[in-house]
């Protein structure tokens, strides 16, 4: 308690400095808890992603699309408990700013595949015998301010066309790590309308999502899948959906990488903070710490003192940061939330800010500690700066 005491008492010599120094550091800890965010939010999908879920697509590319009838022959692969299937839909509500995701599915298996995904049993009733019925994320319905029994018109793009849905429920995430953002309709509606306008396009899925009972055959059930396949028309790639979520990210890799570097030097900043105003303060005090000296302080002390001191004030500045995260999170996440619709501050990210502040101090209490170490008491008596 004493030495706290003391601690804050040095801190408190030169108020500005000091205020400086605390608002410096909590700025970039806030940089770098938002900058870790955006990276979490990036890597959103596959952190989220099940070991029991495999994703079936075209080799080429997923804008090749894949026949109907691969269902009934992946069915019968050992290891495989469920199939279902749907297609990237791209519609467009009222204008392109209100971009969301949108996918035409295989409704009562897709949610068996997906239990992450809440919805009462009577919604999820009306939602299976309706096949312009839709069910919509949590944050959508906030959004637009949408609710069950709503009519929704989505402007096709890649499929053309107005089409007209109905609301029959809102699902919500089991936890904060669930897209609460998506939009999720009948791919038989689909199906009908193009084989009335464009037949060549009907019976073709964009990918197939395999339930598997044993993540550790993921390997093995997807090389059989693609074996049933090979040398067809229409051969397949099989992946774990955590690696088909990956294939996104890789996309964007670049902006990921410079994300985490500017992360790191967000960290650099803080130590040259830091260090830049513990050597003024050591050197402002060389005389009292020769004066420690001569009665009797070792060097340990006196290195511990500096280095508390070099800490409590990273460490301050860190807590001031993280509490400031919180309503910036919100804020950004707002803003973001067409581009990141999972945009949370994670514990980690908290951890980790403040272990790296504590790290910054002590590093930057070092090199002045050792710098009193090494004067002599009669030239640190002298001392006049």
């Amino acid at each position: 308690m004493v030495l706290l005491k003391y601690l804050f008492r040095n801190i408190l010599r030169h108020k500005l400095r000091s205020f400086l120094t605390v608002l410096s550091v909590s700025i970039a800890v806030l940089s770098y808890c938002l900058l870790n965010t955006i990276i979490n939010a990036w890597y959103a999908g596959v952190s989220a992603s099940s070991s029991y879920r495999l994703i079936v697509r075209n080799a080429i590319s997923l804008v090749f699309s894949l026949p109907i009838s691969y269902r009934e022959r992946i069915k019968q692969v050992k290891g495989v408990t469920n199939v279902a299937y749907g297609n990237w839909f791209g519609g467009i509500y009222i204008e392109e700013k209100n971009f969301f995701a949108n996918f035409a599915v295989e409704p009562e298996t897709f949610l068996k595949l997906y239990p992450e995904f809440i919805i009462s049993d009577a919604e999820k009733k009306e939602f299976l015998k309706d096949r312009k019925g839709c069910i919509v994320g949590r944050k959508l319905t906030e959004r637009f301010g949408w609710k069950v029994g709503d009519r929704v018109v989505l402007r096709g793009t890649i499929f053309s066309g107005n089409w007209e849905f109905v609301i029959k429920g809102v699902y919500k995430g089991k936890d904060r790590t669930v897209d609460e953002s998506q939009f999720l309709f009948h791919w038989e509606y689909l199906n009908e309308t193009l084989k009335k306008t464009n037949p060549r396009r009907a019976d073709q899925v964009g990918y197939f999502i395999v339930g598997i009972s044993n993540p550790e055959d993921a390997a093995e059930v997807s090389k059989e899948i693609d074996g049933l396949f090979k040398n067809s028309i229409a051969e397949t790639l099989t992946e774990t959906e955590k690696a088909f979520q990956l294939s996104f990210v890789t996309m964007t890799e670049a902006i990921v990488i410079a994300i985490k570097v500017v992360s790191y030097v967000v960290i650099a900043i803080i130590i040259v903070v830091v260090a830049n105003t513990m050597a003024m303060s050591v050197r402002e005090r060389k005389s009292e710490y020769a004066t420690m000296k001569a009665f009797g302080f070792d060097s340990f002390i006196i290195s511990f003192i500096i280095i508390s001191e070099s800490v409590l004030i990273s460490l301050i500045g860190s807590v001031i940061g993280v509490i400031l995260t919180f309503p910036a999170v919100k804020i950004v996440g707002d803003i973001l939330s067409v581009y990141f619709p999972i945009f949370v501050l994670r514990e980690v990210v908290i951890y980790k800010s403040l272990s790296y502040s504590i790290l910054a101090g002590f590093l930057s209490g070092l090199l002045p500690s050792i710098e009193v170490i090494r004067v002599g008491i009669a030239d640190g008596l002298r001392w006049s700066g």
